[in-house]
């Protein structure tokens, strides 16, 4: 094999090792610290700079901006970050990435075997998951600098080609051509993390002296620039889709990252300058992977503090070029009746939950009206994505509001056990709108692929659907109304869904002897029947709340008003017992 394909290989092999380390190390410290990242993004973003310091913490944690964006994205989406926050979070990931760099700038090269020797040992006697998670971090750490090495050992005979030094030469008179190479590197590579590290190996080549870099540091700081551009590409991929404040995040990602990158291509000279200033000092190719590190560091907080007081400005300007009206996307997911101020009064809280779980009841029934729809080939699929967030982050406001409240330690036993039994409700709904979606979805990739069911087939799942339909709006009645004996009925009614769904099975047997049906399509049509049923149980379980004296809890019209007073959750009194089921 010739020197250039030993080089080529050398370089996407140990290429190769590092996004595997990487990808290893961030997915391991987002399975032992992910949730509590997520605390902190949702906790510590009430002013921009709390937001910027957020980011940073957790990036540099998880040593990924890409987990960070993606999960900011999400978070925006679903309504539980609103755009100011969103960005200035994205500005802190910017910051955090850099770690990875100042890492990699240290010599560690003695210490990768044992490194990843420990971290082996750890993974593979470990039986607890967490403990597992961190040998994997420590294990995928040693691999991201192995791949380094390995990039570095093939690199050094490039130092002494007149093709490659003549092109350094050429990036470093031309900062352009080094933006735009540092950029495509990114966007092949799909990690700012790899081309840096690339970077901070090709410029740690000496030159014919020995001495000084083979590209310097002017020659590298151009490359530096291009990889923050080719970094965005991550956080508009992940917006695809996704909701308008979604999109605008995404790009603000990329205005922040084009911005500063232009403007520092006017300030080289000068910038070099300043990073060999605060750097450590020594021979050039000593210390220049470290000066790689400072400056995209700085590149970052630089930018930072200067677009951290424009976030007005910021929004104006992803709002102008992503037009539209976000609100109906938003105000489905957000808490409708929950107020912090009222936990200090039980009962009124209470009625709140109950008001929310109706609401959130009603997206359910919704999507389960939707899913049969999607059954009888008219209704697109993007209805569901809204529909199922809204009940997701209903569940989750819910949930928290209701621990909240139990925590206060206010409530009388009674209180407590119909608060439960309400937290029991919520998860029922919650999983009925999983399963509408599931059997939607499955439908409909059946009618992707050409294999639709036959008119009999949908005509015995519709009239499951509406056995189904019937029982979900009772059992919400029951718990409305407090109607135990409709919640009897309920549990009685179950028996006629599961003796539909024999008597279908059957009838398909009999249509594929007959060739009226595709046998292929068996476990497809078993597979709905069953997700029906399985709905079907989830009201049995919202009736069998009512049956153990569990309702949602409402006021009088006096007291609706007392409340209206102290908050804006409710707008409209609302007479006792008159509130429709699934309304929303």
């Amino acid at each position: 094999m010739n020197d250039v394909a030993t080089t080529l290989f050398g370089l996407a092999g140990g290429l190769a090792m590092f996004l595997f380390g990487m990808n290893s190390m961030s997915d391991a410290l987002q399975k032992a610290a992910g949730e509590r990242m997520k605390q902190i993004l949702s906790f510590l973003t009430r002013n921009p700079v709390m937001g910027a310091l957020a980011g940073a913490l957790v990036t540099a944690v998880l040593q990924s901006s890409s987990a960070t964006t993606v999960m900011v994205i999400g978070f925006v989406s679903a309504g539980l970050m609103t755009l100011p926050q969103a960005i200035s979070v994205i500005f802190g990931a910017n910051i955090g990435t850099t770690m990875t760099a100042q890492l990699l700038a240290f010599k560690i090269s003695d210490f990768i075997y044992p490194i990843i020797f420990i971290g082996f040992i750890i993974y593979f006697i470990s039986k607890h998951e967490k403990v597992k998670s961190i040998g994997m971090v420590i294990f995928s750490f040693g691999l991201l600098f192995e791949g380094i090495e390995i990039m570095g050992g093939v690199m050094k005979p490039l130092a002494s080609s007149p093709i490659f030094t003549d092109l350094m030469a050429r990036v470093s008179e031309i900062p352009a051509l080094g933006i735009l190479l540092g950029a495509v590197m990114t966007l092949i590579v799909q990690s700012s993390s790899a081309t840096i590290a690339v970077l901070q190996n090709f410029a740690s080549q000496a030159g014919p002296d020995g001495v000084t870099s083979i590209m310097g540091l002017a020659g590298a700081i151009p490359i530096l620039l291009g990889d923050n551009i080719g970094t965005t590409i991550t956080a508009l991929l992940a917006s695809i889709g996704q909701s308008r404040a979604a999109k605008r995040t995404a790009i603000s990602h990329s205005i922040f990252n084009i911005s500063g990158s232009i403007v520092f291509a006017f300030l080289i000279q000068p910038f070099a300058a300043l990073i060999t200033f605060i750097s450590t000092r020594g021979n050039e190719v000593d210390v220049i992977a470290r000066q790689i590190a400072n400056a995209h560091t700085t590149f970052n907080i630089v930018c930072t503090l200067i677009w951290l007081p424009l976030i007005p400005l910021m929004v104006k300007i992803v709002t102008f070029i992503i037009r539209g009206d976000d609100t109906m996307e938003q105000i489905n997911y957000q808490p409708k009746y929950l107020d912090n101020n009222i936990l200090d009064q039980p009962v009124a809280a209470m009625y709140l939950i109950s008001r929310e779980i109706e609401r959130c009841a009603g997206f359910a029934s919704g999507m389960l009206h939707s899913a049969r729809a999607v059954l009888m080939g008219d209704l697109e699929a993007a209805t569901f994505d809204n529909s199922i967030q809204a009940v997701k982050r209903l569940r989750e406001s819910i949930a928290e509001y209701t621990t909240r409240l139990l925590s206060r330690g206010g409530l009388t036993e009674a209180q407590s056990e119909q608060t439960v039994g309400l937290l029991y409700v919520i998860n029922n709904v919650d999983r009925i709108a999983d399963r509408s979606e599931e059997i939607a979805q499955a439908v409909r990739q059946l009618n992707n692929a050409g294999r639709n069911l036959s008119d009999a087939a949908i005509a015995e799942l519709d009239e499951c659907y509406s056995i189904a339909e019937r029982l979900f709006l009772q059992s919400i009645a029951s718990i409305r109304t407090g109607d135990v004996d409709l919640a009897h009925a309920v549990m009685l009614d179950k028996k006629k869904m599961r003796k539909a769904q024999k008597r279908f099975n059957k009838a398909h047997v009999v249509r594929i002897k007959n060739g009226e049906c595709n046998a292929d399509l068996t476990s497809d049509f078993s597979a709905i029947l069953y997700g029906l049923e399985r709905i079907v149980d989830n009201c049995v379980s919202i009736a069998e709340e009512a049956m153990d004296h569990i309702t949602f809890v409402d006021l009088d019209e006096s007291q609706i008003r007392e409340l209206a007073a102290r908050t804006d959750a409710i707008s409209v009194p609302v007479s006792s017992g008159s509130s429709p089921a699934g309304a929303v």
